[in-house]
């Protein structure tokens, strides 16, 4: 017989339930989501405003502060909540040995995708 049907149910429930963070975490994504939107709908507006102005006004576009600002917001909040969207959808779908792993894959994959952008927009900014 094994240990886990030796225990009482009590003792086999211990652990598995509420983590006492799931309104925390539901409330974080709704947050991030939040602030997404407005992002969003200036980024959308913003393109399609100079989508006839040709590269150098994007640049010249990009290069503005408050811009700078905006986009560098919007890819924060864009990968922070991709990543935890993620780990989600993984948390709940992925049951075997490379949950972990692959909960490290994606979370390394989310910030190197944030960090090149962040990049290239500070690139574009700094005119390096």
């Amino acid at each position: 017989m094994s240990n886990a049907r030796m225990r009482s149910p009590l003792g086999r429930a211990l652990g598995l339930g509420s983590a006492k963070d799931g309104v925390e975490a539901w409330w974080r994504e709704r947050v991030w989501a939040v602030a997404l939107a407005p992002l969003t709908v200036w980024l959308t507006v913003s393109i399609l405003m100079r989508a006839d102005k040709g590269y150098a006004a994007v640049v010249a576009w990009l290069k503005m502060p408050v811009t700078t600002t905006l986009m560098t917001l919007l890819l924060v909040a864009l990968f922070h909540h991709i990543a935890f969207g993620l780990q989600v959808v993984i948390e709940d779908y992925v049951h075997s040995r490379i949950k972990i792993p692959v909960l490290v894959g994606m979370r390394l994959g989310c910030l190197a995708l944030g960090v090149a952008g962040l990049v290239a927009i500070l690139k574009i900014a700094l005119g390096a």
